[in-house]
């Protein structure tokens, strides 16, 4: 029917123009009314035949034509329509030229029943084999779904309903309760609470601040917001990730481009074995029959067509990237799910990918009390945009303000605070101003932000970057999956790398490193031949290393834009155990796909055979050929249900 080409052909582009799918929705119900028609005529042709045998029809041969013939043709059209189109373009050889040539032979040597049967049965296969592709794809499906469809943007005064492709940078819009962001920007109002299940494969809500970024497809549970633009529709992250779901199609594993060149040639070899299985036992065979050795070279043809394994391959890999979408995971292509299943060796930045990003005061040891101690460091940290600095103003709100505040070079700063001379920096910033302090600080492995006032220490505060809350369980996962080797290569000083290093159990770390020492780390691991490498970072400071690696993995987190530019798979949640997810992932659609493979070959090899041998017939050669199919696809789909947390 209709769906044949897009389940054997290689139409597999995922289409979401609303004309198209009109269109197809049109189409497929068509063909429903005509298979089930078809069924009807058939069966009833049957019943007549074989049960009440009447003799009007047994006695009548162009009776038992036309009946089985109506039948016939209303499923037979599409796909005699797709051969002719195929041979318009000197494509003589593929399956809806084995299937019709097959059934046409069946009609020609009056077996109608047989014929109309190869053909019912086909298309409801290929019609099992539509909706399988439609499951499989169902999850990337949904993320297309996710593009919003307008925005409501201040003009004049008033907000004007237009689509998104309009709205221009900086300009203000409003999303009302349960409508999607239309465009990446800033919360102008002072809070909302989004629901980021589209970006991200989380349904827990997510609350953002007034000035926080919030991205094209978060949906808004509670209150009307508004929202200032920073990028054209075109730009913003949702729409780079649907146009990167809609590109990984396109990218095909070595075993789905194996398969289709095998089957282009297979298709023309087995036409002409079925061929030579008619006529060379004319020459030596005595008793020849040419109507028995007809009928055998048509079985021959229906077993051998090759849409088992046309269809069970990319069904396949269609799984797996589906099953990756929906946890969170964005895969480029079949060919990164076929890479990511060898990976041996994981190489990981730190900072962003086993650790937030973000530093938090873990320590305060002081002489004062604490929230006066507190009071006069954050008055001062204030005054710096330093991440650190950030971290203690975070962790407290002074009441105090600093005055005549100095910055010391590569030391710390200096200011006034309620009339305290407040010294806050580094163990250089004290000696400098010849201050002594305990001397077990400069055995503290931390960041660490020591303080005097008035002259005399009072004490330090450690600040570190926070460890992810899976980071310990993502190498315990990698290396029961069989990860030979998790390095980490950090830019941070190699105390602070060799403690997060032993805090999540890596095999092996190097600090202090620029990222040419990453570029030149990753290249010493591939100077073995056995080691499949997949570098993960945050796409932006590691693109050279993505690039060099077999498999880049970056934590996409909302919105880096380099990360899905630079990566091969994309893990939205940030989470660093998401990696053993893909890897999982990529092994079991490689194994299904191995396994589609070897039942296909292996019961169409068998039941080849048994046809050139006469011991099948063509009820045998549907079930080798549809049959084989449902089972392939029965086994790919198992991949939508299964649970790789």
């Amino acid at each position: 029917m209709s769906n044949c080409k897009s389940c054997c052909g290689t139409d597999d582009h995922i289409h979401v123009q609303g004309e198209h799918s009109h269109e197809h929705e049109h189409n497929h119900s068509n063909s429903k009314l005509f298979l089930g028609i078809s069924l009807v005529v058939f069966f009833s042709g049957l019943i007549i035949q074989y049960i009440i045998k009447l003799p009007w029809f047994l006695e009548q041969e162009i009776v038992r034509l036309i009946w089985f013939g109506i039948s016939y043709i209303l499923v037979a059209y599409p796909v005699w329509k797709e051969a002719f189109g195929l041979a318009k373009k000197l494509d003589f050889f593929n399956e809806f030229s084995l299937m019709g040539i097959a059934t046409l032979g069946a009609f020609i040597i009056g077996e109608y029943p047989e014929g109309v049967a190869v053909m019912l049965f086909y298309t409801i296969g290929e019609m099992f084999q539509e909706a399988a592709v439609n499951k499989a794809k169902s999850n990337i499906k949904a993320l297309l779904d996710v593009r919003p469809n307008t925005a409501h943007v201040l003009r004049n005064g008033n907000f004007e309903t237009i689509e998104p492709n309009n709205v221009e940078i900086g300009e203000t819009i409003q999303v009302k309760v349960g409508e999607k962001v239309p465009l990446d920007g800033i919360l102008i109002s002072t809070k909302g609470s989004f629901n980021t299940s589209a970006l991200t494969g989380e349904s827990k809500p997510s609350t953002y601040k007034k000035d926080e970024v919030v991205l094209a497809g978060m949906l808004n549970l509670e209150n009307v917001v508004e929202i200032k633009t920073t990028k054209k529709f075109d730009d913003s992250s949702i729409a780079k990730i649907l146009k990167m779901v809609q590109e990984a199609t396109s990218r095909k594993a070595p075993t789905e481009l194996f398969i289709r060149k095998f089957a282009k040639i297979y298709t023309p070899i087995v036409f002409f074995l079925a061929l030579a299985l008619v006529v060379i036992p004319f020459f030596i065979v005595d008793d020849y029959v040419f109507r028995d050795w007809l009928y055998r070279g048509l079985v021959f043809l229906v077993i051998s067509c090759p849409c088992a394994l046309v269809i069970s391959v990319p069904l396949g890999y269609f799984g797996g990237i589906g099953a990756a979408s929906r946890n969170g995971i964005l895969v480029k292509g079949s060919n990164f799910l076929d890479l990511i299943a060898k990976v041996n060796t994981v190489v990981m930045d730190k900072t962003g990918t086993l650790t937030e990003g973000i530093f938090e005061v873990q320590k305060i040891e002081t002489t004062y009390n604490e929230e006066e101690f507190l009071d006069y460091v954050a008055a001062l940290e204030k005054q710096s945009t330093h991440p650190i600095a950030k971290a203690i103003v975070t962790r407290h709100s002074s009441l105090f303000n600093a005055i005549d505040v100095e910055e010391i070079s590569g030391k710390g700063l200096k200011g006034n605070v309620n009339d305290k001379i407040v010294l806050a920096g580094n163990a250089k910033l004290l000696d400098h101003f010849s201050i002594s302090y305990p001397s077990e600080i400069d055995a503290i492995v931390e960041s660490i932000v020591v303080v005097a006032i008035n002259n005399e220490y009072a004490g330090y505060i450690t600040i570190a970057d926070k460890i992810k809350d899976d980071a310990k369980e993502a190498i315990k996962k990698m290396k029961n999956l069989g990860v030979q080797q998790t390095i980490m290569l950090s830019g941070d000083k190699d105390t602070i790398t060799q403690k997060v290093a032993k805090e999540v159990e890596i095999d092996l770390a190097f600090g202090g490193l620029l990222p040419e020492g990453k570029v030149e780390k990753v290249e010493q691991l591939k100077q073995n031949k056995n080691n499949v490498i997949a570098f993960v970072g945050d796409g932006i400071n590691d693109a050279p290393v993505l690039a060099l690696s077999d498999v880049g993995i970056a934590m996409g987190g909302l919105g880096s834009d380099a990360a899905i530019e630079t990566a091969d798979i994309v893990i939205q949640t940030d989470q660093p155990s998401k990696i053993g997810t893909a890897v999982k992932i990529g092994r079991e659609t490689k194994k299904i796909v191995i396994q589609n493979i070897i039942l296909a070959m292996s019961v169409k090899g068998i039941v080849l055979l048994l046809g050139a041998d006469g011991i099948a017939n063509m009820w045998e050669a549907v079930f080798a050929d549809v049959g084989v199919a449902f089972l392939a696809i029965l086994n790919a789909v198992r991949i939508q249900r299964m649970n790789f947390k």
